[in-house]
């Protein structure tokens, strides 16, 4: 993940701070300083940050105000009693910055700002919607590259811990385009920062836990009847997820979780169905126990061998990923707009679910020693608890019905 300072520019969650003559002022310095973008880019695979919505922090290297901003603010002001008359935004020496709401006047502000916080959306389902900007004008700095100097100290919650965050590095100037394509203008000064995540960092308990079952219904079929039934417009999709409202927390992102033997907020049921002479076919369903959460733009990513034989996908989107070059044995589901990419709050409606189909391949298929499960899985990013091999319920390879 990263973030940067700018007068426009792009970067990973990576911060990057671009002085730049691009940008929503006439010049680059002011007078006793300069305007800046900071932008958040994430660039995790599987996450996207949720409401509340994240929080950055730093420290300034010397004197440092923030006169003004746009399309966030920081949390305080701090003591600005040295200014008369004209007084800063923020005098504090480690500002917090959040997002502005949705709604917030246009003349308050820039590209990519005010969504509360939340990032949409994680780099897979959707990239174009895995960036937040804001707009700082910055004081009492130094007004060249050679005085400029860079922040310390980043912290980056999003909308808790689990974020660390490396030293501001000063890298190339970012160069930008015009929209004609003709003229191509540079920035002053551009730094980055990168931030990673730990999940061991973020909680102490787990996110979600992964419970497997076998009700199996055995038959002969050499094509299942179901392929005439599952909906064309639930198969194998490459596109990008829908966009979606942001994920909802009614009380903060601690969860208060229904009583259960788990105990997990979030529970994975993997669900061996039918066993057909050519297929198989499992049924996922993804239950929140959480009261305090509706997941908005969840995901799930399920490491399988028999990915690579993925015939159909019903009510799910699914996208294909090669994290180990070309070998094919994970997926990522993630739900349907306006259908079920809201994962709501423990309760009556707090479940979607899924059906795979897939073919056998009679060199590799197995259904002993646990086969038909998942080897890992992760929900929104996070690492879900699998059962000990030996909690795996058995299964016969073939059709018990004469073929």
């Amino acid at each position: 993940m990263g973030f940067s300072f700018r007068s426009v520019t792009k970067c990973a969650i990576v911060l990057v701070f671009l002085l730049s003559s691009f940008s929503f002022s006439s010049t680059a310095w002011t007078p006793d300083g300069y305007i800046a973008v900071v932008t958040i880019f994430n660039f995790q695979k599987y996450r996207h940050i949720q409401a509340p919505g994240w929080s950055l922090g730093w420290t300034w290297a010397k004197k440092e105000v923030i006169w003004n901003m746009m399309g966030s603010q920081t949390t305080e002001q701090g003591d600005c009693s040295r200014f008369k008359g004209n007084i800063p935004h923020c005098c504090k020496k480690a500002p917090t910055v959040v997002d502005l709401l949705p709604g917030t006047p246009y003349n308050q502000q820039i590209a990519n700002c005010c969504k509360g916080g939340v990032i949409i959306s994680s780099w897979v389902q959707d990239p174009a919607n895995s960036a937040s900007s804001f707009q700082v004008s910055v004081g009492d700095a130094g007004t060249s590259n050679r005085t400029v100097t860079p922040p310390k100290n980043f912290t980056l919650k999003a909308p808790g811990p689990g974020y660390t965050c490396g030293p501001a590095r000063i890298v190339r100037p970012t160069k930008f385009v015009s929209q004609d394509g003709r003229r191509v203008t540079q920035a002053m000064m551009t730094w980055n920062v990168l931030c990673t995540y730990s999940q061991f960092l973020a909680q102490k308990t787990p996110t979600c836990c992964v419970f497997a079952l076998v009700l199996l219904q055995q038959h002969n079929s050499t094509l299942p009847d179901m392929l005439l039934w599952l909906p064309k417009k639930a198969s194998l999709s490459q596109g990008a997820a829908p966009k979606s409202p942001h994920l909802a927390s009614k009380h903060g992102y601690a969860p208060l979780v229904k009583c259960t033997s788990h105990m997990c907020p979030i529970q994975v049921h993997w669900h061996v169905k039918l066993n057909y002479k050519d297929y198989w076919w499992v049924k996922v369903t993804i239950t929140n126990f959480n009261y305090n959460m509706n997941y908005t733009q969840w995901n799930l990513v399920v490491q399988h061998p028999n990915f690579d034989n993925l015939t159909r996908v019903s009510g799910f989107n699914y996208k294909r990923l090669t994290p180990y070059a070309d070998i094919n044995a994970t997926a990522m589901l993630w739900g349907v707009k306006f259908h079920n990419d809201v994962l709501r709050q423990a309760g009556r409606y707090g479940n979607v679910h899924s059906e795979l189909l897939f073919r056998k391949d009679k060199s590799t298929f197995a259904f002993e020693k646990g086969w038909a499960f998942p080897r890992r899985i992760y929900f929104n990013g996070d690492f879900c608890i699998m059962p000990s091999p030996d909690a795996y319920p058995f299964v016969p390879n073939n059709s018990s019905y004469p073929q």
